[in-house]
């Protein structure tokens, strides 16, 4: 990897290793900001709109109906 790190500054496309380094970092990083993100935007909305008009909740069995219906499209395009 040290090779690799050392090869793209070699040929220019980086400037340093650490700029390499931190550029590989962002990417190995971007999944785990794309969750952070999606909680704290949507889900954290959800949230305060759920606080705000509980009559938006849905129960149990309604969360499970859901998620069965949402299984079966996935399985019947499968």
């Amino acid at each position: 990897m040290a090779d690799a790190v050392r090869a793209k500054v070699a040929v220019g496309e980086y400037a340093t290793e650490s700029v390499v380094i931190r550029d590989g970092l962002r990417v190995l990083l971007a999944p785990d900001q794309a969750v952070e993100d999606r909680l704290c935007g949507d889900v954290a909305a959800a949230g305060d709109a759920l606080k705000s008009d509980p009559s938006q909740a849905l129960s149990l069995d309604g969360v499970k109906a859901r998620l069965a219906a949402a299984h079966k499209l996935t399985s019947a395009k499968a």
